[in-house]
């Protein structure tokens, strides 16, 4: 994978603020708040879902991007002990 294909994914999931979904019992309570004229707590709801959402993509990114260094790394090492 090229830095930029991985620099453009990280701006696309950046970028998915767009969708926001939330389970049936968190859209009733939100929609019930909203009514009675507090949209302030939806917004924050929202956010937190998809920060939840993210972390876990970001994670296996940072472990991806270590991995394949260190395997790269490694294979270096290897090739000049062999000549």
């Amino acid at each position: 994978m090229s830095r930029r294909f991985i620099i453009v994914l990280f701006f696309l999931m950046m970028a998915a603020g767009d969708a926001l979904s939330q389970c049936a019992m968190c859209r009733t309570s939100l929609e019930n708040n909203f009514s009675n004229g507090s949209p302030g707590i939806a917004a924050g709801i929202n956010t937190g879902i998809l920060y939840l959402l993210i972390l876990p993509y970001i994670a296996v990114i940072t472990i991806s991007y270590f991995w394949f260094k260190y395997s790269r790394n490694a294979e270096t090492k290897l090739g000049r002990g062999a000549a």
